[in-house]
């Protein structure tokens, strides 16, 4: 995302130190991010209080339809607002912290992957893990920018 934001001519929202594991957003930058948990649930519901925008079969990849792997965004049902794969295929990475006192650098991630059951692919479904030690086939991320 920092290289992206660079090549485009686009101030960069994160400042990294890989030693302390810090993250620092600005959050007024007008480059590309991850998004935080509170703008992905409200893109992933799309405006509504709904955990899901139909039929989980027609609207997502989940155990009972991958076959064992990441899809090609793009294949199901968006929801209202034309987001694509926002529940299944892949869980996605926030820039929240899930609990620093607890957990130390943990970041969030939602939406459930290829993986999950039926039950734990919702908007409202959420996990946690650590950024650079975690790494499971069914977690990406999608990046927005800020005007």
């Amino acid at each position: 995302m920092q290289s992206l934001s660079e090549s485009l001519g686009k101030d960069k929202c994160y400042s990294i130190n890989l030693t302390t594991e810090s993250v620092t957003l600005n959050i007024e930058a007008n480059g590309f991010r991850l998004p935080t948990e509170a703008e992905w649930q409200y893109a992933c519901q799309a405006g509504t209080k709904d955990i899901r925008h139909g039929e989980l079969i027609k609207i997502a990849w989940f155990k009972e339809n991958s076959n064992s792997r990441t899809q090609e965004v793009g294949q199901k049902t968006p929801n209202e607002w034309g987001l694509y794969d926002m529940l299944g295929n892949v869980w996605e990475w926030c820039s929240d912290i899930y609990d620093e006192t607890v957990y130390g650098t943990y970041r969030i991630f939602r939406g459930g992957g290829w993986c999950d059951q039926e039950r734990g692919v919702m908007a409202t479904n959420r996990r946690r893990s650590h950024p650079i030690k975690f790494q499971i086939d069914d977690l990406g991320f999608r990046i927005v920018r800020n005007k």
